[in-house]
């Protein structure tokens, strides 16, 4: 099995607030210490990828130090939570980005889907970007012609083909842009998680071509997703990334298995207090448990009462009316398993100035014991005020749900 993709000692840094990695002076002066045989001047600044944590420097590492090598066929699935240096290695690899460091050998023609309408012109029918795709990627017209119906039934947009794709849903845009990549021949496809616009069907189905080009084609897949499900089915192979580093690279149930675990510890509790901005109009300041007495629990128990409180502040003098609190709740697997809003109730809070408190209920919780984290946000029908992924996880201990008095024999 030869190998299609080599990295070696790949980084690539970002200044902080800039577009670029840094002014014209600071690429001069890079250019300068090459001429002189010395290093990057600024590779010995910057900060890890930590989005958690405040940082002092304005340079920071999106990846530092990236190698591996990937052969012809191979699966492989790229996990890591947000702002881990997922979406940067693609674009890398797809060279809609350079790094800052390091180096790529890439053989055969790339096909890249990094998000929804990625190569694809708005103005222009879907029948015109299946075209322009294929000749992009360097196909002749007779060749995107026998793959023509194939993409369009794949995508199921035949009545819209010669409708301007400005005009598609999200799911007709990622669904035909999909097809493209999938059909038209590449040796490389990589993927990012854009197949979450889809609807299950459709993910189904692309799954299914993905393994397919692979195990048919000889054709080599990198799929970045947040479904474990999903990585596990497709892949064999598994690369972790956290803060911009490879933290572990080998057999998918096994790097899944140290992902999630890890996940979850680090995930503690946020640190409200180090976030808080004076410009945000509402902003939370806490989250916590209660019990049906309210008193404050770190465990809740299934089967009984349990309360989400959310402390709001309101930095504004005017009160903020028809405001929503949302929790999404998430296992292991990143399957989310309670998206718990005010709003779809038909209930709306006014906020007003100062300090405020929001409480969810839950009369009889209906989660098995195990761990769980939690997305947060606050917003109303015009603005999202302060939206907060990971912001922390719970565990939940084994109670009585069951007037029966049994339990569930959980994992037996």
């Amino acid at each position: 099995m030869g190998i299609v993709i080599k990295v070696e000692d790949l980084s690539k840094q970002y200044r902080l607030g800039q577009v670029s990695t840094g002014a014209l002076s600071h690429d001069l002066n890079r250019a300068f210490h090459k001429i002189i045989g010395k290093g990057d001047p600024y590779k010995k600044i910057g900060e890890e990828n930590d989005r958690t944590k405040k940082g002092n420097s304005e340079y920071v590492w999106a990846l530092k130090d990236i190698n591996f090598e990937i052969g012809k066929g191979e699966v492989i699935g790229i996990i890591g939570r947000n702002g881990a240096g997922k979406s940067t290695l693609l674009k890398i690899l797809s060279k809609t980005t350079t790094p800052t460091t390091g180096s790529i050998k890439i053989k055969g023609r790339i096909a890249s889907l990094l998000e929804v309408g990625t190569g694809f012109h708005p103005e222009l029918s879907g029948r015109d970007n299946i075209f322009l795709n294929g000749a992009i990627l360097g196909m002749t017209k007779s060749e995107i012609k026998s793959k023509f119906d194939e993409i369009v039934d794949f995508a199921g947009v035949e009545r819209y083909i010669d409708t301007p794709v400005k005009r598609y849903s999200s799911g007709m845009y990622v669904r035909l842009a999909f097809g493209v990549a999938a059909h038209l021949e590449p040796e490389i496809l990589i993927v990012d998680e854009v197949l979450a616009v889809g609807d299950a069907e459709f993910q189904k189905k692309a799954l299914g071509k993905m393994k397919n080009v692979s195990s048919k084609d000889g054709r080599t897949v990198l799929f970045v997703s947040h479904n474990m499900a999903a990585i596990r089915t497709l892949t064999d192979r598994c690369i972790y990334l956290k803060n911009g580093r490879i933290a572990a690279d080998g057999e998918t149930d096994k790097i899944i298995n140290s992902y999630s675990s890890e996940s979850f510890e680090d995930i503690g509790q946020f640190d409200f207090s180090a976030f808080q901005n004076e410009n945000k109009p509402l902003q939370f300041t806490n989250v916590s448990f209660l019990n049906e007495n309210d008193d404050v629990i770190s465990v809740p128990v299934a089967g009984n009462t349990f309360k989400i409180k959310f402390s709001i502040i309101n930095r504004t003098d005017k009160i903020y009316e028809n405001c929503s609190v949302g929790m999404g709740i998430f296992a292991m697997e990143e399957y989310m398993l309670a998206a718990l809003k005010n709003d779809t109730t038909g209930r709306y809070y006014n906020i007003k100035p100062g300090m405020n408190e929001i409480i969810c209920e839950i009369k009889r919780l209906p989660l098995s014991p195990a761990t769980y984290k939690y997305n947060i946000i606050l917003n109303n029908s015009s603005e999202t005020f302060d939206w907060i992924k990971e912001a922390g996880s719970f565990e939940v201990d084994n109670g009585l749900f069951y007037p029966s008095g049994k339990m569930p024999a959980y994992g037996r």
